[in-house]
């Protein structure tokens, strides 16, 4: 079409097509037609992003605006950007858009109708508008679904690039968010999570001012939606395999919200890692992967065959698969549950330190969230080669916008309004750090979370270890009471208490950053060496 009806607002005009919130199948066929993927084996869609394979947390820009920027935690995570620059990048990046095809997703951020946002994505690809349509909550009566102005839109045009000499930018690709104007700008980068992470960027925004949690967790329910877990963890933490038991259902795996009746989840859809992807080792996940509907992003396909490699990470390991959360056989229906029971903090401690599960008093959790600790080890990213702290802030540092003492104040409130127990739950090494001990078996730790849930866990002695001043059971429920405690699996007790005391210094080194914006107690509630 010659005009843009519908997209007066956003100043769009003369682009060729529009295409309004297309099924899935009519994005596949505009997807096949437009050479931005093939069909795989069993009908799941594989397509590739090109140069970036993963986000880009450098290229992410906050307008510096009047509405919002006194409520914004500037800094490397927030990176501002001028009003004046923004809107020439916006006056581009509309020019680059006439003459082409859009396609329109209409949807939500958020399950719980009281809180949801509407949200319009608009993107120059097929495939990107079959992603927005899976991961977001969908409006199941197409003659509700707007073509007024929704609460945020996001423009997603990956061949369009920037110049970091006119628009002020790092590189040629970007990630532009208006808080007062409700648009998002993505350019130069086809890599679909910059979609869903743009949108859990808006809702950290939106939902602490209105008194909800926004939180980077999953979160499941077992007999009834009032005995809830939330599972919070950094990539490679169990967060996404934890949360996905046979015995329980699964509200969400990634991004949720706690309000004053209980939690929701964001999305509509999950957004998983695929590399070395299994039927063993994940079951229900490998299942939702093969089959229509799902996508699989930088996934290596053979295209005589048609069968997909998730071992093969040629071309990056950080494959993914996207697919509806309904595609696990155990998920809500509504995306919702009561107030959580149990959350639980995971950690991935190459270090060997931490123990398997330990019980956290309301100080110890908040100290915990606002450390968002894990480690990598070699091999997960080029240049590492011996463990690694990594601190992310509430679990989440790059998707925050307010200060943390904002989130961690949330929790307090909602922790001391609804009781919730607060776990630690290392996913990491034992008897010794990466390269000596081993990773803790999957197994055992799938017994700790249900012990944690089903409640055993709270009724057991408990013991207090030395370093974290960690209150650690001394039995758990099918499970080998020897593991529990860290220094007595550790070959040389001395270099376990040694390396007990770095990972300690490295936390206290962490948590000064925070300065005067914690109360002390929090900071006592850390490390006692």
């Amino acid at each position: 079409m010659a005009g843009a009806v519908g997209l007066e607002y956003l100043g769009i005009r003369n682009v060729r097509e529009v295409y309004w919130n297309l099924t899935t199948p009519a994005l596949y066929e505009a997807a096949i037609r437009r050479y931005e993927g093939m069909i795989s084996h069993l009908g799941p869609f594989v397509f590739r992003t090109g140069e970036h394979t993963g986000r880009l947390p450098k290229d992410k820009f906050l307008v510096q605006e009047p509405s919002s920027q006194d409520k914004v935690w500037w800094g490397p995570v927030n990176q501002p950007i001028s009003p004046e620059a923004f809107e020439q990048l916006r006056r581009r990046l509309l020019a680059y858009l006439q003459g082409k095809d859009l396609f329109i997703q209409d949807c939500y951020g958020g399950a719980d109708p009281r809180y949801r946002i509407p949200l319009r994505i608009i993107t120059e690809r097929a495939v990107h508008s079959l992603f927005a349509r899976t991961l977001f909550i969908r409006e199941k009566d197409r003659s509700k679904l707007p073509h007024s102005r929704p609460t945020f839109t996001i423009l997603h045009a990956p061949d369009f690039r920037a110049d970091p000499a006119v628009d002020g930018t790092r590189s040629e690709a970007f990630i532009a968010i208006h808080l007062g104007k409700g648009l998002v700008l993505i350019g130069g980068t086809a890599y679909a999570g910059e979609i869903k992470k743009s949108v859990f960027t808006i809702l950290n925004y939106l939902f602490p001012l209105q008194g909800v949690l926004s939180m980077h967790c999953s979160a499941n329910f077992g007999s009834s939606p009032e005995d809830a877990a939330l599972f919070f963890g950094l990539s490679g933490t169990g967060k996404t395999t934890l949360s996905a038991d046979p015995d329980r259902t699964l509200i969400g795996d990634d991004e949720h919200g706690w309000t004053d009746s209980g939690i929701f989840n964001f999305e509509g859809g999950c957004y998983a890692k695929a590399i070395r992807l299994s039927a063993k080792g994940e079951p229900e996940i490998y299942a939702a992967s093969r089959r229509f509907g799902s996508l699989l992003e930088n996934v290596s396909l053979d295209v005589e065959t048609r069968q997909v490699d998730f071992d093969d990470e040629s071309l990056t390991e950080n494959t993914r698969c996207a697919y509806p959360v309904n595609y696990l056989p155990h998920a809500a229906e509504d995306g919702m549950g009561g107030h959580p029971k149990n959350v639980v903090f995971l950690t991935c401690d190459a270090f060997g330190v931490l123990p398997p599960v330990s019980r956290l008093t309301q100080q110890q959790a908040l100290y915990h969230f606002l450390s968002g600790y894990t480690a990598k080890v070699a091999g997960t990213e080029v240049g590492v080669r011996s463990p690694e702290a990594t601190f992310s802030t509430c679990f989440g540092a790059p998707f925050l916008v307010h200060p943390p003492k904002v989130y961690s104040e949330l929790l307090r409130k909602k922790l001391e309004a609804h009781g919730a127990r607060a776990w630690l739950v290392n996913t990491g090494w034992t008897g010794g750090p990466y390269g000596e001990g081993r990773r803790m078996p999957l197994a055992a730790t799938r017994a700790i979370v249900r012990a944690i849930c089903d409640g055993s866990l709270a009724k057991v002695d408990y013991a207090q270890e030395p370093f974290f001043g960690l209150e650690v059971p001394r039995s758990c429920p099918n499970i080998d009471a020897a593991i529990l405690s860290p220094e007595s699996t550790w070959k040389d007790p001395e270099n376990y208490r040694n390396q007990a005391r770095k990972l300690a210094a490295l936390f206290r080194e962490n948590f000064l950053r925070f300065g005067s914006d914690v109360p002390s107690d929090l900071v006592k509630a850390g490390p006692r060496v």
